[in-house]
């Protein structure tokens, strides 16, 4: 009788512990966060960007191969879905939209949409 209570108690235990390592991962995926502002300056080398918000808050944001693009191309033609590394109109005083996850303080572009051609559209038409 005493070897099934130490048998349950040992396969609570477990079943506690599995369920909290469980808890832990769900709560660790990623957040995703969103902040508008212009390009304060950019550095292909490491792949990051400063965009300054409307505060005067600078988020150092970087960028991957898997970040995409909206907007408008150097040429002025309409890109529905890039990568950044493939889009030449990333530059400094471009308004910019960014939702990018953070992890350990670091901020990674998920996309990048260049607001300013779509506020310029706006307000000629």
């Amino acid at each position: 009788m005493i070897h099934g209570k130490r048998l349950n108690v040992m396969l609570a235990g477990l079943f506690l512990l599995v369920a909290t390592v469980a808890w832990q991962a769900a709560v660790a995926e990623d957040v995703v966060h969103a902040v508008s502002g212009i390009v304060k300056s950019v550095d292909k080398t490491t792949k990051t960007m400063v965009v300054k918000t409307s505060d005067g808050t600078e988020h150092t944001i970087k960028w991957t191969d898997k970040t995409t693009m909206k907007g408008v191309d150097a040429s002025g033609k309409a890109v529905a879905s890039s990568s950044v590394d493939t889009y030449d109109g990333l530059k400094e005083g471009t308004k910019v939209s960014v939702k990018y996850t953070e992890k350990g303080g670091e901020k990674t572009a998920i996309a990048v949409k260049d607001a300013s051609k779509a506020t310029a559209k706006a307000v000629t038409q």
